[in-house]
């Protein structure tokens, strides 16, 4: 009996899931025909606007080539007055930093004027001597120190060091016993470096040994 009674429900119910089978098959059906639809508009849009291209008198042809034609040339007139521009931003930046390169350098050389000044104002009023050449050799060592920290600009001594062409100018050449080679007397102007190249030789005074006379 149980087993009748399953079979019967199983009967009962059939219909109702026939139904559901056949309602998802239509949707699926009426789905598949709007994508079918769709891709045949498409297709019939492109195909529309193709024989509408085609239609075209050679005039209107002509016509629409021109239009596109001046449409690139006004794009590349835009571009090129941007290149245009920006290599004058660039070439006015180069020159700036090439004008205003030193502007550091003044910055700190501005003070040390200053201080020269003050010094001639203190001296004019002044007759201690000794004490204004005490505030100009503060000045000096100022001015020299902050060079050398600073920006890598050192002076160098040269009296009694050898003679080397690469870092002294002889402004005179004495012959002396005193020397076995060429060795500086006395220096008339300092030797300046730049970091490590020398940018202005020490003007000096040379002794060489005397040669014998045979």
């Amino acid at each position: 009996m149980a087993k009748q009674d399953s079979t019967d429900n199983l009967q009962e119910k059939s219909p109702e899931m026939a139904g559901k089978d056949t309602a998802e098959t239509s949707t699926d059906s009426k789905n598949g025909q709007e994508t079918c639809e769709k891709q045949e508009s498409s297709t019939q849009e492109t195909e529309n606007n193709k024989e509408s291209a085609e239609q075209l008198t050679p005039e209107e042809k002509i016509k629409e080539l021109e239009t596109k034609l001046a449409e690139t040339h006004d794009q590349l007139l835009r571009k090129a007055a941007e290149f245009e521009n920006f290599r004058k931003r660039m070439n006015q930046e180069k020159q700036n930093a090439i004008e205003y390169a030193n502007q550091s350098l003044f910055m700190d050389i501005i003070p040390i004027i200053d201080d020269f000044e003050r010094a001639i104002q203190a001296g004019e009023n002044s007759t201690d001597y000794k004490a204004f050449l005490e505030g100009v050799k503060m000045i000096e060592k100022r001015f020299t120190t902050q060079l050398e920290a600073k920006w890598g600009l050192k002076r160098f001594n040269s009296t009694g060091e050898l003679f080397d062409p690469n870092l002294h100018e002889a402004l005179m050449v004495e012959k002396s016993s005193e020397v076995t080679e060429a060795t500086v007397q006395e220096d008339f102007g300092k030797g300046y470096m730049l970091k490590e190249r020398v940018i202005r030789a020490a003007k000096v005074k040379v002794l060489i040994p005397e040669t014998e006379n045979k």
